[in-house]
């Protein structure tokens, strides 16, 4: 071997040597400070706790406070936004719902989800819960869908938004069942079922944790969940598929990114101190308790598959219903 080849291999060597050192430094280093989760919407609702509840377990597991900031808007964008403008060094991350696979089909974004952003992780499954006024003259999914068979454009379902998965899971119900229902999106579960409850609408599908304490205290009608599975806060309601719409399955999530260019060393290290906390018994009782199933398992790869299929269901919906937002 010439001397410049030698030369060139050790040159080599200590190259390779340097980043290895390098990536140590930043896996030892971090976290170093305090963190902060973003969440899209604002304080007191199922994804706000859910963050609450995730960034005190995370913490207490890196040894750093990870401080949850609400930045509610334009359902989830204005937080999304504001992540993708931060530093990618790991201590700003998005706590955000599926309208993160949702407004792809929806919105010109000011960001692009699969090129702006890396997951972390999928933090837990959201069952919505088909419900009904207790005045409205059904038991099951299958008498609301003869009654709005009877009824073409007389029933109502609620949403908690323009784009939302309440709202998709609605327009979902109409294209399987062969109905016209009419959607009425509000600003949130809160005053969506403040009018379920006043018997001004027919039905809406929320979070499942929102609207269970009124089913338990019959004040409202709980016929079934938009999951393939029944869950676990709920054992006795059956799926809307079970319930007679085949094929039926649709729900909201909870994941963590973070912006692209975050070192892959610092996105292990969040992704294993989240599987780590959501493995907890006491963690998982409390987001079981939210109406959550809780997750944690996917890997950033599974998680960016997992999304992607997600966007690729959500907008053939949107393309296929022809669903607008103002």
């Amino acid at each position: 071997m010439s001397c410049r080849s030698f030369a060139r291999l050790l040159s080599i060597a200590m190259l390779a040597s340097a980043a290895l050192v390098g990536a140590g430094d930043v896996l030892a280093q971090y976290p170093g400070k305090p963190i902060k989760l973003i969440v899209g919407f604002p304080p007191g609702g199922g994804s706000d706790a859910a963050a609450r509840l995730t960034a005190a377990a995370l913490g207490e597991k890196l040894g750093q406070p990870v401080v949850v900031e609400n930045k509610a808007g334009a359902n989830t964008i204005v937080a999304t936004q504001y992540v993708q403008g931060q530093p990618a060094d790991g201590y700003t991350l998005l706590f955000v719902s599926a309208s993160f696979a949702i407004n792809p089909a929806l919105y010109k974004l000011p960001y692009d989800p699969q090129k702006d952003f890396v997951p972390v992780t999928l933090v837990a499954t959201v069952p919505l819960l088909l419900i009904t006024p207790t005045g409205l003259p059904v038991k099951s999914v299958a008498e609301l869908v003869a009654l709005a068979r009877s009824q073409p454009g007389k029933l109502t379902y609620a949403s908690f938004g323009q784009g939302s998965a309440a709202h998709l899971a609605g327009e979902m119900f109409c294209a399987m069942t062969g109905t016209e229902i009419l959607h009425v999106p509000f600003k949130g579960s809160g005053p969506a079922i403040t009018e379920l409850l006043g018997g001004r609408v027919s039905m809406m599908f929320p979070g499942i944790g929102s609207a269970m304490p009124l089913v338990k205290d019959n004040k409202l009608k709980g016929l079934a969940v938009s999951t393939a599975k029944r869950v676990t806060a709920a054992p006795e309601i059956p799926t809307v598929a079970e319930a007679g719409v085949p094929g039926f399955e649709i729900a909201t999530w909870e994941s963590i990114q973070v912006p692209a260019g975050t070192p892959p060393e610092v996105v292990s290290k969040l992704n294993a101190a989240l599987k780590e906390v959501l493995a907890r018994k006491d963690l998982r009782e409390k987001l079981i308790a939210l109406g959550l199933e809780p997750d944690g398992t996917k890997s950033p790869t599974e998680t960016a598959q997992f999304v992607r299929a997600e966007m690729a269901k959500f907008g053939k919906l949107v393309k296929e219903r022809n669903i607008k937002v103002e």
